[in-house]
C-alpha cells in the first residue's frame, strides 16, 4: 500500500444493543424531567441484563415525576425499541428505580447566585470535530456505519423487513488515498434474527442495506463482507449481554477519527458540560469547516466545576486551514458565549430533545424544527468568516 494510502475503520451499534438500550432509557428519563421543568437536573445511569432494568443516579425536579412514572418511562422505551422476548420483555421485566436527590455540594457549585454565574457541572475536556468527507461534515466510516443500522431499524419498525431483532452492530473499513475515502475494503454487520432464519437468509436481508447506504463505486469485487460471522445471533440484547449507560462514547461521536474527552452524554442534563460543551465544540467545528476556514477542524474546550467560562479553547485545522488558529480560538469565544448558560441558551438545550440522540450518533444529523440537533446548524459560518477577515 502506498504511503499516502491507509485504512481506517469505525463501528456503530443499533438502538437494541444492550448499552444503547441503557442510553435510550437514560435520555428518556432526562426528557421526562425537562418536559416538566426545563431547569431540572438529571444524571441518570441505567443498567440492563436478563429481565432486569436498574435506574440509578441523582435528580432535582418536580415531585410529580415519581418512581412509578420513571418505571413506565423505562418500559415504554424498551417497547419502542422492540423487545418482546422471553429474556427481555418490556412488560414483564423487573424495574428498579434508585434515583436520589442531587448532591447539595454539586448544586452549590453549579447554581447561579447573587455574585456568581452558573458554573460548569464538572471539570473536564470536551472535543468537537468536523471534516469534508461527507455532506454532514462527518468522518465517512462512522457516518455510513450509522446509516446501515439506522436504515435496517427503520425497515424493522415499519414491517417492511421481517425476521430481524433489535440488537445489531456494524463496522466499516475504508481505504483512504491522499486523505480522502475512496472505497470500502471490508463491511461487518451482525444482527439478531429469528431462529428459523439461516445465515444465507440473514445475508440476503442485510446486503441490500449495505449497497444502498454506501456511495456508488465504494463496494467492489475486493470488498470483504462479514454478515453474522459467528453464524448465529438469536439470543441478543440484554439477555445476551449486560448493558450500561455511557459505554459507547466513540460510537456516539466520531468513530475514533477525533479525540474524545472521556465523558458520556446520555442521561445528563445540559448543565453537565460533558454533554453541552461537546455539542458546542461540534457546533463550532462544523461552522469553521462550513465557513471554508479549513477542511478539517478539531476544537478542545476545558472547564472547572463551578466555574462558568472555559479555561482554554484550542483549535487544530490539521494543516488544511487558511487562518491563524490562535486568532481563530479567540474569535470562537467571541462569537459564542461558552459558559454553560450561554451554550444552553444559544443552542436551546433546555428541551426534551435527547432520547432521539441516544442511538445512531449525536452528530451528523439534520437540525429539527423543535430544536433537536441544534448543534448541527451552520448559522455561525458568516460571522466566523467576517471575524477572521
Amino acid at each position: 500500500m502506498a504511503k499516502n494510502s491507509y485504512l481506517f475503520a469505525s463501528e456503530s451499534v443499533s438502538e437494541g444493543h444492550p448499552d444503547k438500550v441503557c442510553d435510550m432509557i437514560s435520555d428518556a428519563v432526562l426528557d421526562t424531567f425537562l418536559a416538566a421543568d426545563p431547569y431540572a437536573r438529571v444524571a441518570c445511569e441505567t443498567l440492563v441484563t436478563t429481565q432486569q432494568i436498574v435506574l440509578a443516579g441523582e435528580v432535582r425536579g418536580p415531585a410529580s415525576i415519581t418512581k412509578d412514572v420513571l418505571e413506565q418511562v423505562a418500559r415504554d422505551t424498551v417497547r419502542k425499541i422492540g423487545y418482546e422476548q422471553n429474556g427481555f420483555h418490556w412488560k414483564t421485566c423487573d424495574v428498579m428505580v434508585l434515583l436520589h436527590s442531587q448532591s447539595a455540594d454539586i448544586a452549590m457549585g453549579v447554581d447561579s447566585g447573587e455574585n456568581k454565574d452558573e458554573g460548569a457541572g464538572d471539570q473536564g475536556i470536551m472535543f468537537g470535530y468536523a471534516c469534508r468527507e461527507t455532506d454532514a461534515l462527518m468522518p465517512a466510516p462512522i457516518y455510513y456505519a450509522h446509516k446501515i443500522l439506522r436504515d435496517m431499524a427503520q425497515a424493522r419498525h415499519s414491517g417492511t423487513v421481517k425476521g430481524l431483532g433489535p440488537d445489531a452492530k456494524s463496522q466499516i473499513s475504508l481505504l483512504y488515498e491522499n486523505g480522502k475515502p475512496v472505497r470500502a475494503t471490508s463491511i461487518v454487520v451482525s444482527t439478531q434474527h429469528d431462529e428459523d432464519l439461516s445465515s444465507s437468509d440473514v445475508e440476503g436481508i442485510v446486503r441490500p442495506f449495505i449497497s444502498k447506504a454506501l456511495p456508488k463505486g465504494w463496494l467492489t469485487n475486493e470488498t470483504d463482507f462479514y454478515i453474522n460471522p459467528t453464524g448465529r445471533f438469536v439470543i441478543g440484547g440484554p439477555d445476551g449481554d449486560a448493558g450500561l449507560t455511557g459505554r459507547k462514547i466513540i460510537v456516539d461521536t466520531y468513530g475514533g477519527a477525533a479525540p474524545h474527552g472521556g465523558g458520556a452524554f446520555s442521561g445528563k442534563d445540559p448543565t453537565k458540560v460533558d454533554r453541552s460543551a461537546a455539542y458546542a465544540a461540534r457546533y463550532l467545528a462544523k461552522n469553521v469547516v462550513a465557513a471554508g476556514l479549513g477542511d478539517r477542524c478539531t476544537i478542545q474546550l476545558s472547564y472547572a466545576i463551578g466555574v462558568s467560562k472555559p479555561l482554554s479553547i484550542y483549535v487544530d485545522l490539521h494543516g488544511t486551514g487558511n487562518v491563524d488558529t490562535g486568532k481563530l480560538g479567540e474569535v470562537l469565544g467571541e462569537v459564542m458565549d461558552l459558559s454553560p448558560r450561554g451554550i444552553r441558551t444559544h443552542l436551546g438545550l433546555n428541551k426534551p430533545i435527547y432520547a432521539r440522540t441516544a442511538a445512531y450518533g449525536h452528530f451528523g444529523r439534520e437540525p429539527e424544527a423543535d430544536g433537536g440537533f441544534s448543534w448541527e446548524r451552520t448559522d455561525l459560518a458568516d460571522a466566523l468568516r467576517s471575524a477572521v477577515a
